[in-house]
């Protein structure tokens, strides 16, 4: 917990949660969940605006738990509004089962292929029943990798580079198999049809050193890139344009990390998932303290106050 103790010093602020990274942990989600209804009092919890950051699937073994629970929350709490992002496993996800918009030139996922072809080897790329014309990021997401370690996270990898294996077998099914494709139910391919790789808010009160500000937000996996417009940037997110082999806010590290200066001509929260730490500096939120390991807990923070709730909090005992 931050040594915020409250969720709102205004009870006229309507109470923001931002919940990071999921990866198919599905105990993590629940008890997360336990102590942000504990936390916020019922008149502010029951009227939150929740913003999931993405990557629901992947790494934990209970994915199609994780799916279940979030199509449930807008019938379960009527009076709260939920956002979904895409994160870059969620997209690759959806690529696999069929449920990504076509590229709005009408050119096949098949050229996406091209730029990062010398690395279909070492990936395995997925090549069996419908990989003809397939994003290659869902290519990649069902296939096979080479290597068994991944030197970068210090772990062995669950059959593919997105460690997929889990979310296949979460479903009955082994990795790897297009039997994924028809045991995925509909309201699952439509969850993931629907997500949206941008959210952007005004009006959005936030905690500072000069006090509680209003600030736009932006809302974005893995965050805006450096050096390129932004609202060119927030055009194709919008769009969700498949297009593009690697989409590199949902995808990006370096290159996503800080606030484009473009942004500072106006106070712009920007929040993110997808960097596998918990970074709070400034207006630059970056919440996804668990990074799909087992042995972290999943995070939120709860605005205006930066309150960090964790899954792993002993609240209310």
């Amino acid at each position: 917990m931050s040594s915020s103790s409250s969720s709102s010093s205004n009870t006229n602020q309507r109470v923001l949660i931002c919940i990071g990274d999921i990866h198919g942990y599905i105990t993590k989600l629940q008890n997360l969940w336990s102590n942000l209804q504990t936390l916020i009092p019922p008149s502010h919890f029951h009227s939150a605006r929740i913003i999931f950051l993405g990557d629901y699937c992947d790494r934990g073994p209970h994915t199609r738990q994780v799916l279940d629970f979030l199509i449930q929350l807008p019938s379960k709490y009527p009076n709260q509004s939920h956002v979904f992002l895409a994160g870059n496993h969620d997209f690759a996800f959806a690529a696999f089962v069929g449920s990504i918009p076509p590229p709005p030139d009408g050119s096949p996922f098949s050229a996406t292929w091209d730029e990062f072809k010398p690395s279909e080897e070492r990936e395995g790329w997925y090549k069996d029943d419908g990989y003809e014309n397939m994003h290659l990021q869902g290519r990649r997401w069902a296939g096979k990798i080479t290597v068994k370690f991944n030197a970068a996270k210090g772990t062995e990898y669950k059959g593919s580079i997105y460690d997929a294996g889990t979310t296949f077998e979460s479903y009955g099914v082994p990795h790897g198999s297009p039997d994924l494709m028809k045991a995925v139910p509909d309201e699952h391919k439509k969850f993931l049809a629907d997500l949206v790789w941008i959210h952007e808010e005004d009006n959005v009160c936030i905690e500072t050193d000069k006090g509680v500000e209003s600030c736009k937000l932006i809302a974005v996996h893995g965050g805006l890139e450096r050096g390129k417009d932004v609202g060119e940037q927030i055009k194709y997110l919008k769009a969700k344009d498949t297009r593009i082999p690697k989409v590199e806010p949902l995808s990006g590290r370096k290159s996503v990390w800080d606030i484009p200066e473009e942004l500072s001509k106006s106070p712009t929260i920007v929040v993110s998932g997808h960097h596998g730490m918990l970074h709070v500096d400034g207006l630059r939120l970056i919440i996804d303290e668990g990074g799909g390991l087992e042995q972290n807990p999943v995070a939120a923070i709860v605005l205006p106050s930066k309150t960090i709730v964790r899954d792993t909090d002993k609240l209310g005992e």
